[in-house]
């Protein structure tokens, strides 16, 4: 169980209490460099157990922070080089799901190891025919007693061989509107049954996996919310993916931001030409508009008010952005861009290395999360009012 954060939880030592902006800001900042005092080198149970790991939940898991909040704590866990818990579907996907739906008791169980990074979480949704249309899966959980046996195939699941848990979709009755069959279920990854055969990618690193479930066991109580519900809660994990991965244009690319590759052209003199200097300006001024419209988003969130329309635009405009990104940045690298370990202009070291691995790795950038076309879609539908596709729930 985590630690009861009361409001008198003031000391050093104490777990912090509740920072939701009632305090002042110097108070909340003075309070949390006292912690961080008290604890020079926090382990991530530390940094669970104080909520700081995700200071927006509501306690006893975060903080209830607000936006304001959250980003002090962002800067002064910067300042004392404090690194929360890897731990990216978990905290990102699986647990604001849990908090949406789960009961106490697995909120008890799951939430303070995930928090803390001591168990990796994965994502068992997509399937070789259900891809981009989810609803379409075929994966199959039945009631057997007191337990729900899966059988199907997932792919394209990202740390599956890493994974203790797997927030799994199956279906559990069929329908004639498929997605009203579909069901939410926590996943044991080293249950009797579940095969995890690897996916070697181009930059020749396993990160994805497919992942077999055959006859997989499930207690009842592993069951998220209500039977048949699990399309509503799929959309509440999808909605914070695609959150989380639009947070910079080529942060999976493990890139350079646009402003960062002009700077170095500058700086270095890398020669270019007048059509490369076109395409630098075009790339710029791109991600000054992704920057602004992160902006915006910050600012929506300061005010309490939900994101716009710009939330599901800066997701497909990122994207394609970090691709483009990394596309330049090879090219301005000329003969140094075939090696690895060099990036643009000699750049040599970790950072070369990251560049070249970012060239590799960006076509996945319009793939994860939701591909770039569906994206497109869901703007053209829910934001614009445009009429649905002719074959699109025909």
């Amino acid at each position: 169980m985590p630690v009861d954060r009361g409001l008198d939880a003031l000391s050093a030592t104490a777990p912090l209490a509740p920072m939701d902006g009632s305090a002042a800001p110097e108070a909340r900042r003075e309070r949390l460099r006292a912690w961080l005092e008290a604890h020079p080198e926090p382990t991530g149970r530390d940094l669970a157990d104080a909520g700081l790991v995700a200071p927006q939940w509501p306690a006893p898991w975060g903080l209830g922070a607000d936006a304001a909040t959250q980003l002090l704590v962002d800067e002064e866990l910067a300042r004392a080089g404090v690194v929360r818990p890897s731990n990216p579907i978990g905290i990102g996907w699986a647990g604001p799901t849990l908090l949406v739906a789960g009961t106490d008791a697995q909120r008890d169980r799951w939430l303070p190891p995930l928090l803390a990074g001591e168990e990796i979480w994965c994502q068992l949704f997509s399937e070789p025919d259900a891809g981009s249309d989810l609803a379409s899966l075929t994966t199959t959980a039945r009631r057997d007693g007191d337990e729900w046996i899966v059988t199907g195939q997932k792919i394209w699941t990202s740390y599956a061989h890493l994974a203790t848990w797997g927030i799994l979709l199956a279906r559990t009755e069929a329908t004639d509107a498929p997605q009203r069959g579909i069901s939410y279920f926590v996943c044991p990854m080293r249950a009797p049954g579940v095969t995890v055969r690897p996916l070697v990618d181009m930059t020749g690193l396993h990160t994805f996996n497919q992942v077999f479930l055959d006859e997989v066991r499930l207690p009842a109580d592993h069951l998220v919310g209500e039977k048949n519900d699990g399309w509503r809660l799929a959309k509440v994990t999808l909605g914070n993916e695609r959150v989380s991965l639009s947070a910079e244009g080529a942060l999976w690319g493990r890139g350079p931001t646009a402003a960062q590759l002009v700077a170095l052209v500058a700086d270095r003199a890398i020669a270019h030409d007048a059509l490369v200097r076109d395409e630098l300006v075009q790339c710029w001024i791109r991600g000054e508009i992704l920057r602004l419209l992160r902006q915006r988003l910050v600012r929506s969130a300061l005010t309490g008010r939900e994101p716009g329309p710009e939330a599901s635009v800066r997701k497909a405009l990122a994207d394609d952005h970090g691709q483009v990104v990394m596309q330049l940045a090879h090219r301005l690298a000329g003969t140094a861009g075939m090696l690895s370990g060099r990036g643009p202009g000699g750049v040599a070291g970790d950072e070369g290395g990251l560049w070249h691995f970012g060239l590799l790795f960006s076509p996945a950038l319009t793939i994860g999360g939701g591909t770039s076309s569906v994206q497109r879609s869901i703007i053209a539908e829910r934001v614009l009012g445009l009429p649905k596709d002719p074959h699109v729930g025909a």
